[in-house]
């Protein structure tokens, strides 16, 4: 059996598999937002806290095993120099407010912190839930004006449906799978799901395009010429991603947490682009026909 009798035969089957991921992805969801209070878990840059970056080699066991009881959601990454890879220093987050940071930090290591030595950046609680708050308004009035641009696209329900479903997929299974790894979602995390909506979109606009106005070519033809087009440029973006995540991972947290945010998302995009997206619009065009 071919590959095409194949997909003919067993496309709506397909659809069992983002279908059950994604009633994971909500199920977890749930459960994490029963269990926390919140969908994802928050670094300082979305609660408030204190920051502080020691210019210095220090073990970062060994401040975890000294601060771990003394500051509150305690959070410590190593800083590497991007050539030699030798650590450079380390970036301490906490929940705790800047002067008693400050003092734990001193008493532990015996030094006193100075512009030299140290940088500390402390955000308010009131305007971290005001940022966080405004960046989740972001987030909705940019995917409800993609779903508008797509409906005015392609005027026709269930195609446009299909897009805006496979985009929502994608960010819903992104989420969940952040949950279940652990990560601490910041301002910038938040920004890497605002840039995944437009990567979810691109291949899917394709799709939708090449099968809907296109014509003297079989369905299973044109889905074969947009999944060479789609899976190109999904793939040339995910190596690329990836390439600069472990690039930057050893120094810029910021970056590294959009990247990893972005390659989780990209993995879901080619399940829910090249299955759920195909499967429903191939059923469409049955059924037109």
């Amino acid at each position: 059996m071919n590959l095409s009798k194949f997909h003919d035969k067993y496309f709506k089957h397909l659809l069992i598999i983002p279908l059950v991921l994604l009633i994971f992805s909500f199920a977890y969801i749930g459960f994490f937002y029963a269990q926390t209070g919140d969908f994802a878990k928050k670094d300082i840059s979305l609660t408030g806290g204190t920051s502080v970056t020691l210019y210095a080699p220090e073990k970062i066991s060994v401040i975890k095993q000294e601060l771990s009881n003394s500051l509150e959601n305690l959070e410590v990454t190593e800083l590497f120099d991007l050539v030699s890879q030798e650590q450079k220093g380390v970036i301490i987050k906490t929940s705790s407010d800047a002067q008693q940071t400050k003092q734990v930090i001193e008493d532990s290591l015996g030094y006193k912190l100075t512009e030299e030595n140290s940088s500390i950046e402390f955000t308010g609680s009131a305007l971290s839930r005001s940022f966080y708050q405004q960046l989740l308004i972001a987030i909705l009035v940019a995917f409800i004006f993609m779903a508008l641009v797509v409906f005015i696209l392609f005027r026709t329900l269930v195609p446009s449906l299909a897009v805006v479903l496979s985009a929502f997929a994608d960010i819903i299974m992104t989420l969940a799978f952040i949950d279940l790894l652990g990560i601490s979602l910041s301002s910038a995390g938040i920004v890497a799901f605002l840039m995944l909506i437009g990567y979810s979109v691109d291949t899917d606009i394709l799709l939708t395009t090449r099968l809907l106005k296109r014509s003297g070519s079989s369905t299973n033809q044109r889905i074969f010429g947009a999944f060479k087009t789609g899976i190109t440029m999904t793939l040339t973006s995910l190596f690329a991603i990836t390439f600069a995540f472990f690039v930057v991972k050893s120094f810029s947290v910021v970056l590294a947490q959009i990247f990893s945010i972005l390659i989780i998302g990209l993995c879901f995009d080619i399940l829910n682009t090249w299955i759920t997206n195909v499967s429903i619009l191939k059923w469409y065009l049955e059924k037109k026909q």
